[in-house]
């Protein structure tokens, strides 16, 4: 169905009520990607801090118990892939070969095919909304031509945007499929090692025994020498560990795994509160400029004049003993004081975009025809300033990382035992140059991997923008500022 001059009046609702079968199609192929992972999204939602924390924080009510229970039920469905339907862990028996795993695999094989499925089913979602851009594109856009498509055509041969958006997808998936993706249970593993066990083949006795994963983890510690499981290896019960063992013998890569949730909610809860408050000043100071402007940039160099390496230490010591400490074992005080002392930096990146959309002729006819300001702002204003905070929040989110890792490596950041990467570089460190070198070494290349990543999806995003902007003046000082926002 063709788009005519009759719709230009018609709202996309509208225009999709008119012609339903294309997005019908996608729509049915959305509820099937969804339906095999169904239990696992809502394990995800009920499962991954602030919410569990907030949902334990509140009264106990009735009303609150309901829910949990019904989170409950919505996680117990049954998922594709799981370490239900696809079981890693299991034992060997010198007779039968490999009990318990799936189709008989070794662990390591059980492992691999998962994790393998689970990048498998991410892409093809990435594929099927990038067909949902095309349905848009061709049924229901009325032009045949916009600027955006120029945008995605210069970001789909930009390479180095390209690397970064695959390592940042793969980022994101590892966050949000940790259950699935960690060879071993993380409450049983990372939290309650005590409280669980598991079977294994003795060889000494000759049968199967059963041992608690505390117990199996003092014994398959990485302190280097002898007392080492290194990538790639199994411990002695059994257990495959991708990563290798930590210094006390937790699983390193289910420790990364869910420590790349910790990193990820934090900065992206730095960045909506930090953007926002950018994107509102910028927008307000560049439409009233005079003394809005003054007093905003007044606030702006003084917060950014406060040590905040400091001021994280000083705010973390004065909250710690606060409800909100209980939260993510102060990762969300960390988002909120990251948030507070780095939305200057966003705010000067787009402050120069604001200032120039404010100058254009469009602004002054809104103006004269008595466009209330908050929509000239909304409308005309705001999506000019949007690309440029994406690209600066892509940089910033890297060092959000950095500094969330860092303060962890001093043992300031996210408490024990929520995982956090920095803190298992801080571990490894006194086994760097033993045969345990894995513990630092893995975590950091991961933690330059990511940052990295983020920043070239920002230089992608950037040139996919404006191919001809200059990054050798006042904006990539801003931009520097914005890529450095970790503490």
């Amino acid at each position: 169905m063709e788009l005519g001059p009759e719709d230009d009046e018609l709202s996309l609702k509208e225009r999709i009520m008119d012609n339903p079968r294309p997005a019908m199609i996608w729509l049915a192929g959305a509820l099937l990607l969804l339906s095999v992972q169904f239990g696992a999204v809502a394990e995800t939602i009920m499962s991954v801090p602030p919410w569990n924390d907030i949902v334990d924080l509140l009264p106990v009510a009735p009303g609150a118990a309901a829910l949990a229970a019904f989170g409950d039920r919505l996680a117990d469905l049954p998922t594709l892939l799981s370490r239900e339907t696809i079981p890693n862990q299991g034992y060997y028996h010198p007779e039968t070969g490999w009990e318990n795993t799936f189709l008989g695999l070794s662990p390591a094989w059980a492992w691999a095919v998962r994790v393998a499925l689970i990048y498998v089913y991410a892409f093809v979602w990435c594929g099927w909304l990038w067909y949902a851009y095309e349905i848009f594109r061709e049924h229901y856009r009325y032009a045949d031509w916009t600027p955006r498509d120029d945008m995605v055509d210069r970001l789909r041969v930009h390479r180095w945007g390209q690397f970064g958006l695959v390592i940042v997808i793969a980022f994101l998936v590892m966050a949000l499929f940790a259950p699935a993706m960690s060879p071993t249970v993380a409450d049983a593993n990372l939290y309650n090692p005590y409280s669980y066990d598991f079977e294994y083949y003795d060889d000494d006795v000759g049968e199967v025994v059963t041992i608690t994963e505390g117990a199996a983890n003092a014994q398959s510690y990485s302190r280097g020498g002898d007392a080492n499981i290194g990538p790639m290896q199994y411990d002695d019960f059994d257990r495959f560990a991708p990563f290798g063992t930590m210094q006390d013998g937790k699983d390193l890569f289910t420790f990364m795994a869910y420590g790349a949730r910790v990193s990820l909610f934090i900065g992206l809860l730095y960045l909506f509160l930090a953007g926002f408050i950018a994107t509102a000043f910028a927008l307000l100071t560049a439409y009233y400029k005079g003394l809005v402007d003054l007093a905003v940039v007044i606030t702006g160099d003084s917060i950014q004049a406060m040590p905040q390496l400091l001021l994280l230490i000083m705010l973390s010591v004065v909250l710690g003993g606060t409800w909100i400490a209980e939260i993510y074992n102060g990762g969300l005080i960390l988002a909120l004081i990251f948030a507070a002392t780095g939305w200057p930096g966003l705010w000067r990146a787009v402050r120069g975009p604001a200032l120039q959309v404010s100058e254009q002729e469009w602004i002054d006819a809104a103006k004269s025809f008595g466009q209330r300001p908050s929509v000239t702002m909304q409308k005309h204003m705001f999506p000019y300033v949007l690309g440029y905070l994406l690209i600066y929040s892509s940089m910033n989110l890297g060092g959000v990382i950095i500094g969330v890792a860092g303060l962890s490596f001093l043992g300031i950041g996210v408490n024990p035992p929520t995982p956090e990467w920095g803190r298992a570089v801080s571990g490894g460190q006194p086994y760097v140059e033993t045969a345990s070198w894995h513990i630092s070494l893995l975590p950091g290349i991961m933690i330059v991997f990511v940052v990295t990543a983020f920043n070239a999806l920002g230089d992608g995003i950037r040139d996919a923008i404006d191919p001809k902007i200059d990054v050798g003046g006042g904006e990539d000082e801003a931009a520097g500022s914005a890529a450095g926002g970790g503490a």
